[in-house]
């Protein structure tokens, strides 16, 4: 979004292949002692030197035959041949911050009995995954799961995969490939919030819930409102045009699909690590919820990106995707967003989430109430001063709301008082 490139990106990352499968192949590494072979390659040593320090044959022959148990036990782990197929899987297939991710592992082996198998699975970020599973007989199938972590945001690579083997004594062990790395997405947490509400009146791009003419033609009057460009000359009101001013157009039918702007505000000195997840958060949640209603949701960031109008799931796929990966950056105005935002004027909500920015930068975004038919503003608080007061909701004019909010749960709370409507005008 913050280029072409990057939202390019987004929209192809929304589908991948959760699963994978891959035929164990043997590497070119020979068998290698593990930690216990070590020890007894170490402990064999010892005896076979104080053996024959002090002449006690007992203890050579001792020592001897503990190295040579570790080298026969690397012999028949090299010998081992397996015929064991790996089928990776994530479920489910979109994964949110927070949610119960879980990868299964299917084993299948098309050979003769298996031995004990220890597999191991790189997840970026952490130490990877070890899980055993028990011998498998020909044809046996078996799974294994672990839980995938999704504390936090953005691709997560999965893999490769490996199978290690051993003998029963687990003094040598071999390692063989099972399967190639799978890169998932993990999106941005989606709080269970309502739409933004519909707008009419003089809001050509509003939206309503229902008509409010009641006519059937379609051709009933409903309202006046300024005109724009590609409406019918024929439906200017020249009465209203010489008292107001400007062009006003009768406007005979209300459209039934609402429009949503979203302006994220994404430099790096509005925000801390906490309060950007917060409003990353405010922003997929909102989105989401008008998406879900068939609205017309769109994207604006404050580096310059800007995803367009749209409806539908791959759209909103695209969003989430991006919103997965976008960070903070030095470089952006907030004045030239809204400057634009002025210009375009292309009505319905707008939602602007924002850092804990000054009151003047509010009060800009307020000022595009003329352009829009609701204006909601998200402030995520960011020290510890500002938090003593968890939520703060102000209604200061009859068509903007302003929300400060230290976390999602007040966010939660304040969003559907201001959805609702329930917040009284500053001043009445």
């Amino acid at each position: 979004m913050p280029s072409s490139r990057a939202w390019a990106w987004a929209r192809s990352s929304t589908t991948y292949s959760p699963a994978s499968r891959c035929r164990p192949r043997r590497t070119a590494e020979p068998a290698m002692p593990t930690r216990n072979g070590w020890l007894l390659i170490l402990l064999g040593g010892v005896l076979i030197a104080v053996g024959r320090l002090l002449g006690l044959w007992e203890l050579f022959i001792i020592g001897f035959g503990a190295m040579a148990l570790v080298v026969l036990a690397a012999i028949s782990v090299g010998l081992t041949r397996i015929r064991v197929r790996a089928r990776r899987r994530v479920s489910p297939a979109r994964v949110h911050v927070g949610d119960d991710g879980r990868v299964d592992i299917a084993l299948s082996n098309a050979g003769r009995r298996s031995p004990i198998l220890r597999i191991r699975d790189q997840v970026a970020g952490t130490g990877g995954v070890d899980v055993t599973a028990g011998p498998l007989e020909r044809g046996e199938t078996t799974t294994v799961a672990y839980r995938l972590p999704t504390s936090s945001r953005g691709p997560l690579q999965l893999g490769p995969l490996t199978i290690e083997i051993s003998d029963p004594f687990a003094l040598a062990s071999i390692t063989v490939a099972a399967g190639s790395t799978t890169e998932i997405t993990v999106l941005p947490r989606v709080l269970p919030v309502g739409p933004v509400p519909h707008t009419s009146g003089d809001d050509p791009h509003g939206g309503a819930h229902m008509p409010t003419a009641s006519g059937r033609s379609g051709e009933d009057f409903y309202a006046l409102r300024q005109y724009t460009v590609g409406d019918d000359l024929r439906r200017v009101h020249w009465r209203s045009t010489a008292r107001h001013g400007e062009l006003m157009v009768r406007q005979h039918e209300v459209p039934w699909q609402g429009r949503l702007t979203v302006l994220l505000d994404n430099r790096t000195g509005s925000h801390d690590a906490e309060t950007f997840e917060t409003a990353v958060t405010v922003a997929a949640s909102v989105l989401s919820a008008s998406a879900r209603r068939q609205d017309l949701v769109r994207l604006v960031t404050t580096d310059g990106g800007d995803s367009g109008f749209s409806s539908g799931g791959s759209h909103l796929d695209a969003l989430l995707h991006f919103l997965a990966v976008i960070h903070p950056v030095g470089r952006g105005s907030l004045q030239k967003t809204l400057s634009s935002l002025q210009r375009d004027g292309s009505g319905g909500v707008l939602l602007a989430a924002l850092g804990e920015g000054a009151a003047t930068e509010v009060d800009t975004v307020l000022r595009l109430r003329n352009r829009y038919g609701r204006v909601f503003v998200v402030s995520a608080l960011r020290d510890s001063a500002s938090r003593r007061e968890s939520l703060t909701l102000t209604r200061p004019f009859p068509t903007a709301t302003v929300l400060s909010v230290a976390d999602r749960e007040s966010f939660l709370n304040g969003w559907e008082r201001a959805v609702s409507g329930r917040v009284r005008v500053a001043g009445r």
